[in-house]
């Protein structure tokens, strides 16, 4: 039995292969932590699963995992939701978790037998980590996040579209920025010391292909959706552009079901109350970085 603590919620995993870092994972190993508490979710992964129960379900969404490419089955049958990951190249052998309704509780066959798939085990946990934080308040959230002056900004966008060069950017051209996580970071509504509400941004230990897992939080100055153009320009978001600007670069799974997507929803709303949205359209380069820098922190 391994903890990790993510985002300030507790994961457990059980079983005989429960040393995600030690299975190729590095990412977890600074997340792990000592057991003892109550965990948010429990997953146990090497588990043959019953597929007859995929065959009930009800399918809710498709969609691609580009980077192994494979396609991914979003369902939910009586008992909870479920996710089925198949390489095309291989689709004798899919990859299946059951996260039971009510509970914190997942089981799956990622570490069953001989599998040990990472991108699809990777994959797989982090759909059932965004799963157990969306009652929570919590949102995995696809983007690349810098810290500068003890704040994070998360810069959102398309695949392709410059997320991780216009961080990069920031830390050649900006003074003691540096970067928090290049892929998935967690925001995450939690009460401040005052007894108010504050929106705070968590390493995880899903960064995409830089290795930046770092368990670091700090509170959310501003969130930003990039666009490539032949100029600089920012602007600040209305709130229902914000939404508009922050719903796609959430977890692909929960378009799919009504009741994830209120919740995502809810949460999303309750972060744009508390942070400015917006939108810069970019060149690649350092002015692109200044001109954010300057608008996010000194206007």
């Amino acid at each position: 039995m391994n903890d990790y603590t993510i985002a300030g919620l507790r994961f457990r995993i059980e079983g005989h292969t429960s040393d995600l870092a030690t299975l190729g994972l590095d990412g977890f190993a600074p997340f792990a932590t000592t057991s003892g508490t109550e965990a948010d979710c429990t997953m146990r992964l090497d588990v043959e699963c019953d597929s007859s129960i995929f065959g009930r379900a009800e399918t809710l969404g498709m969609y691609d995992l580009s980077e192994a490419d494979a396609e991914c089955r979003f369902a939910r049958c009586d008992t909870g939701h479920l996710l089925q990951i198949v390489r095309r190249a291989q689709p004798d052998r899919p990859v299946m978790l059951h996260k039971e309704y009510g509970r914190g509780y997942v089981v799956g066959n990622p570490l069953a037998g001989s599998r040990a798939d990472l991108p699809l085990l990777r994959f797989g946990l982090w759909t059932m980590a965004a799963l157990t934080m969306a009652g929570r308040r919590a949102i995995a959230i696809h983007s690349s996040a810098i810290v500068y002056r003890g704040q994070a900004v998360l810069f959102l966008g398309e695949s392709g579209t410059g997320k991780s060069t216009h961080t990069r950017l920031w830390r050649e051209n900006i003074d003691s920025a540096r970067l928090l996580n290049d892929d998935s970071p967690v925001i995450r509504i939690v009460e401040d010391a005052d007894g108010g509400e504050a929106v705070v941004a968590y390493g995880s230990p899903w960064s995409g292909k830089t290795a930046c897992y770092k368990n670091e939080s700090y509170p959310v100055r501003a969130i930003c959706r990039l666009s490539q153009a032949p100029h600089n320009r920012i602007e600040r978001l209305s709130t229902i552009r914000s939404i508009g600007a922050l719903l796609p670069s959430c977890p692909p799974a929960f378009a799919h079901d009504a009741e994830l997507q209120d919740t995502l929803c809810r949460t999303l709303s309750d972060i744009i109350e508390r942070v400015p949205v917006y939108r810069l359209e970019c060149l690649p380069d350092a002015d692109a970085a200044l001109l954010a820098c300057k608008t996010v922190f000194d206007s």
